[in-house]
């Protein structure tokens, strides 16, 4: 018997290890003789952050949850290598499966390769080349110590390639993000505010922003806010505010008949939102990924990605962080001359039954 322990932490995780968690239950039902393990290291501990996508995904509950949630970057990276230590030393499995680039996937690596066990890095190989964001460090890290590498695009294998991984451990899957959402696409949920602010499709634009070069400078955020609010033709901007941007911004002032504040949505409800909209405004990676694959115009306030096949292939375009940026690229969506992308290789809704699929036969 194949036993997988699954690393799941923050709200990016869920949507990358339902397809993985279903594809696994198939393979047992085809007689396939493997079992797995989910663990929940609680990185994330807002109730929309994490526990909502075990509902909606249907996902089982974890088989443990570390609760390493809050701290920063180095206590809580302490607190989920203490925890999943005793863990794994109490319930030893043939491979740790990470997925994506948070901190529980670098910790939970790490605890892994001193304990002996296999590492599998889904999403491996990607980069943004930029050092100050912590995801990259993490991807970084966990690419260095992983013994197999689940990758989404062949410029991630080139990455990795370049970095020494020998080939034959390197499996280009497509993109379980993408297996999660195709799957779950008839099943968006409509947002109460959707009915309540009259919302229309193509009428309105989502936005979204969390990462510190955007939100952690007050006159920054209050400058890209205010240019976003000035140049969408008074379409209405919905904004589930992220926790971390909610604490700067209720002291920023800023107030727009055409601006409207929401707590964060659930992945079904979020979605319904994102297929709906004009555009979406962002500095995520993974709604970029959606956007690409729904046809939805996506701007991103970063200089960089860690997704380029977003921008060559996709309808996403980078525009850095200068608030100066924000009106052009408006400007060009009203004048209907943003591009219309195509689907990546892979990105089919395969690829965690591939992934199976391999760690069947490894």
């Amino acid at each position: 018997m194949r036993h997988i322990t699954l690393i799941a932490g923050a709200r990016p995780n869920f949507m990358k290890i339902a397809p993985l968690i279903h594809a696994i239950q198939k393979a047992e039902e085809r007689g396939i003789d493997i079992r797995y393990r989910l663990v929940h290291t609680g990185q994330h501990y807002d109730r929309q952050m994490s526990e909502t996508f075990f509902e909606e995904l249907n996902i089982p509950k974890p088989d443990v949850n570390l609760g390493c949630g809050g701290g920063t970057q180095a206590e809580q990276t302490a607190a989920i290598m203490v925890a999943f230590e005793k863990d794994l030393m109490e319930h030893p499995t043939d491979l740790v499966l990470v997925v994506g680039d948070v901190t529980s996937t670098m910790a939970c690596s790490i605890v892994a390769k001193k304990l002996c066990t296999k590492v599998a890095h889904v999403e491996a190989g990607i980069r943004s080349w930029d050092l100050t964001m912590p995801e990259e460090i993490n991807r970084m890290v966990t690419d260095s110590l992983a013994d197999y590498f689940f990758t989404t695009s062949e410029v991630a294998n080139a990455n990795l390639r370049r970095f020494g991984a020998e080939e034959k451990n390197l499996f280009f899957v497509g993109n379980v993000m993408i297996d999660t959402l195709l799957a779950n696409r008839s099943r968006f949920i409509k947002p109460s505010v959707y009915d309540e602010l009259k919302l229309q499709p193509q009428r309105y634009l989502a936005l979204t922003m969390h990462r510190p070069a955007n939100v952690d400078e007050a006159e920054k955020l209050k400058r890209l806010m205010n240019e976003i609010v000035m140049n969408v033709r008074d379409l209405p901007i919905v904004f589930p505010i992220h926790p971390r941007t909610a604490k700067i911004f209720k002291d920023l002032g800023i107030e727009a008949d055409n601006l409207h504040i929401v707590e964060p949505m659930g992945y079904l409800e979020f979605n319904y939102l994102v297929e709906r909209a004009k555009a979406v405004i962002t500095d995520s990676g993974g709604i970029t990924e959606e956007t690409t694959v729904m046809g939805v115009p996506c701007i991103t306030l970063r200089d960089n990605t860690e997704r380029p096949e977003t921008c060559t292939m996709g309808t996403n375009e980078l525009i850095g962080t200068n608030p100066d940026n924000i009106k052009p690229a408006l400007d060009k969506l009203f004048a209907g001359q943003w591009k219309k992308g195509c689907i990546p290789p892979l990105w089919d809704g395969y690829a965690a039954e591939r992934i199976v699929g391999i760690i069947g036969n490894l």
